[in-house]
């Protein structure tokens, strides 16, 4: 009798072997001389499932070590209509999707709804430390009974429900790729870099959400938020929630002019920036770049 196919977890990626009868798998399948077996994306995980499924192929799931949990809220705010409607779009689209709302439309909010909904194993990424704390404790007060744990500022739990930092969850995400069913991205378009999207590739979660103000990236990589997270599947202006979800406000921009010797200060100061730009090879075109920037101007003579 031969042998079930195995899919298993690897470092990122994912082996099927032996390989299964049919080829709707083979698309998302490269052969690995190295091993002698095929290879395939861990982002490619949901459809290659659904497509063995479509294909009546029996596989043994070895991949996955997500799970379903239990998240008993205490929250009684009803969500306002902008956050239910954003909660419909994103399930509607298969639990995947970016949902694009202005600051303070509570963001974090419908995350806690996605989660209620879906139950399951979740990593939370975050842009910075702080953010890291704060939404620590919101998802602490929101599910009291759920274990919420840390990744980054030199905590390294391993809960059911983490929150980490963009950095560290690219520095593990061999790791955490198999664990986690469910990922939510804060401040989304911070993850198509070149060292932040592993996150998302390297993970076969089924469900993503991506949450922020501003998609559009100046380097044009936001495209790339199609493949690792989902299409927009939602979006809200400051001007449509304005004096209902949001308080009637207006941007003003205002325009400060430089003395002669001031603009003079200022040139130095931009030249003196670019040509440490320049030395050390950073870009200021991603967090992580300003991250770079901030660590290699504290070890540097020149402050």
């Amino acid at each position: 009798m031969p042998r079930a196919p195995k899919l298993k977890f690897d470092r990122g990626t994912l082996i099927l072997h032996p390989p299964p009868k049919g080829k709707a798998w083979l698309d998302y399948a490269t052969w690995d001389d190295r091993v002698e077996k095929f290879r395939i994306q861990a982002i490619h995980y949901r459809p290659l499932v659904e497509a063995l499924k479509a294909d009546n192929k029996e596989i043994v799931d070895e991949a996955r070590e997500f799970y379903n949990l239990e998240l008993n809220t205490v929250s009684q705010f009803e969500p306002y209509p902008h956050q239910a409607e954003a909660l419909q779009a994103w399930k509607q689209a298969g639990r995947q999707g970016v949902v694009v709302l202005p600051t303070a439309a509570g963001k974090t909010y419908l995350a806690q709804l996605a989660m209620q909904t879906t139950p399951r194993t979740t990593l939370i990424v975050v842009p910075t430390l702080d953010l890291m704390h704060q939404w620590y404790a919101q998802i602490e007060s929101a599910f009291p009974n759920a274990e919420v744990g840390l990744l980054g500022g030199g905590s390294r739990d391993r809960t059911p429900i983490l929150i980490a930092t963009y950095n560290s969850a690219a520095i593990h995400a061999e790791t955490l790729g198999n664990r986690y069913a469910l990922q939510i991205f804060d401040e989304c378009h911070h993850l198509p870099t070149d060292f932040f999207k592993v996150i998302a590739e390297y993970a076969i979660a089924p469900y993503r959400l991506g949450l922020t103000a501003t998609p559009e990236r100046s380097d044009g990589t936001h495209r790339h938020l199609d493949t690792l997270i989902g299409k927009i599947i939602y979006r809200k202006t400051p001007e449509e929630l304005s004096g209902a979800a949001l308080a009637e406000h207006k941007l003003v921009q205002i325009r400060v002019k430089l003395t002669e010797q001031e603009q003079i200060k200022y040139q130095q100061a931009i030249a003196t920036r670019s040509k440490f730009l320049r030395q050390s090879n950073i870009s200021l075109g991603s967090l992580q770049g300003w991250q770079l920037f901030v660590q290699a101007s504290a070890r540097s003579p020149q402050g």
